[in-house]
């Protein structure tokens, strides 16, 4: 038996209520998408709005709430890091799926509170990609992703040993708002990744929903992910599932090793609504196909080599990006416009990840050869975060020049960095032949996957 031959029946059907897109939805469609869907089932549903983003913009949140004494809550959000606009799509199927059809109301049981973009002023800074081509220089070249102390999932409070966060955004308070008075039972944040295969995080292991999340991508053709996990302190629960849950977790396992805490964010989405119990499943998706993620077989390579290999990229982005910095410091003209505090961070945040992964690279431990997905994945990385964070220290120094800051170091910093990104460019170009992945596709799997683990918290999986 396949792994696609777990999905029930019933969630395979609704796989094929999917629609097809040519792009993805920006904020301003997401807000019209939400209230029409509220306008057409005005007895079931309603929008409220539940907060303000930093710069003003309403937190839109569509509530179907039928009279069902034993119902669960659920929180769906979308774009929870504003390069993620899958869930924007996603979040807006649920919703109308949920409005239409009863029958499926009644498999899930659950009372819905769904938000399609959590993080509006996030995502019009990516706005210049969003309707494509979908090409990864053009994505990158309008990319751009918070500081991670201005990041929604990761501003919650935190107060464990050395690692302290109280500075949480108005985003991130709307859901803690939500969080507290309706205590969900299920938590669906809407991620997604950007190049290899599918995989989830889940806060608590659920075995029987293990291989339904797995069956869904074979379904519809997409890989499950079985390269590196985002960072060495995951711990996974099966092939392309991993546990979520606290930053405290990750610090533990840091300093355990050794290793000094360096990460000035907060807390969770996970962690906040595990206080209440709340089952959360984080669903990532990406844009492009690595041919090689799913490959388990030996490589030529051992794992200490490619880690090694991988450290030394992430080091050399960081000097590009450390001497970016110095170049202009003191010299802007809107020194803590968005970009800029991204810019900052993830200058750091190459420089910290470069020593930790030179220091796994020695370890005992990773004298084995590695798989194909292993070597793939961490090559992957360095490609990925040289044309994201250098990417948006280039359009920060063309935004400078921009608004009239014509300084000589601002004038030299954005043209030498320019013609090092042209590198960086060519060589990812070069790397492997990655696939853009069907929009529709992708807002499948994600979509099947919220279904999935509300129909098991209900006891109606099958």
């Amino acid at each position: 038996m396949t792994t696609s031959d777990a999905v029930p029946g019933w969630l395979a059907d609704e796989l094929t209520t999917v629609p097809s897109y040519v792009a993805f939805a920006d904020v301003d469609e997401l807000a019209a998408g939400l209230r029409a869907i509220a306008d057409d089932h005005p007895d079931l549903a309603r929008v409220e709005r539940v907060g303000t983003s930093r710069q003003g913009e309403p937190l839109l949140c569509l509530i179907i709430d039928e009279d069902r004494p034993d119902a669960a809550e659920a929180l769906v959000f979308g774009l929870p890091h504003p390069n993620e606009p899958i869930g924007g799509l996603t979040a807006l199927h649920l919703a109308r799926r949920l409005t239409e059809d009863a029958e499926l109301r009644d498999r899930l049981n659950h009372r819905w509170r769904i938000i399609a973009c959590i993080d509006p002023d996030g995502l019009r800074l990516n706005h210049g990609w969003l309707k494509g081509p979908f090409t990864r220089e053009h994505y990158a070249r309008h990319f751009y992703r918070p500081a991670g102390h201005d990041q929604v999932e990761w501003t919650y409070p935190l107060n464990y040993q050395d690692a302290y966060f109280d500075a949480a955004i108005p985003e991130t308070q709307a859901l803690m708002r939500l969080i507290d008075q309706h205590r969900p039972d299920l938590v669906c944040s809407l991620h997604n990744s950007e190049i290899g295969g599918v995989y989830y995080y889940l806060s608590r292991p659920e075995p029987e929903l293990y291989p339904i999340l797995q069956g869904v991508p074979e379904r519809l053709g997409l890989m499950l992910d079985r390269g590196e996990p985002e960072s060495p302190e995951i711990v996974r629960l099966a092939d392309g599932i991993y546990r979520a849950g606290s930053i405290k977790d990750a610090y533990d396992r840091t300093v355990a090793r050794g290793e000094p805490w360096h990460n000035t964010a907060g807390d969770s989405t996970a962690s906040y609504a595990g206080r209440y119990g709340a089952q959360t499943l984080i669903s990532e998706l990406p844009y492009w196909v690595d041919p090689n993620i799913a490959d388990a077989s030996p490589a030529s390579t051992r794992y200490g080599e490619a880690v090694a290999a991988q450290a030394a990229g992430l080091a050399e982005l960081a000097e590009v990006l450390q001497a970016g910095i110095a170049a202009t410091e003191g010299k802007l003209l809107a020194p803590d416009a968005p970009l800029w505090r991204a810019a900052r961070y993830f200058t750091t945040t190459m420089a910290h990840a470069a020593e930790s992964t030179a220091r796994r690279a020695d370890d005992p431990g990773a004298d084995r050869p590695a798989t194909v997905a292993e070597v793939s994945s961490l090559a992957a990385v360095v490609h990925q975060f040289r044309l994201r964070f250098a990417g948006i220290l280039l359009r920060a120094l063309a935004g400078e020049l921009a608004v009239g800051n014509v300084r000589e170091p601002i004038r030299t910093a954005h043209d030498q960095h320019a013609q090092r990104y042209e590198t960086w460019l060519a060589e990812d170009a070069g790397a492997l032949p990655y696939q853009v992945i069907e929009i529709r596709t992708l807002v499948a799997a994600q979509y099947a996957a919220t279904l999935a683990t509300a129909a098991q918290l209900s006891g109606r999986l099958h």
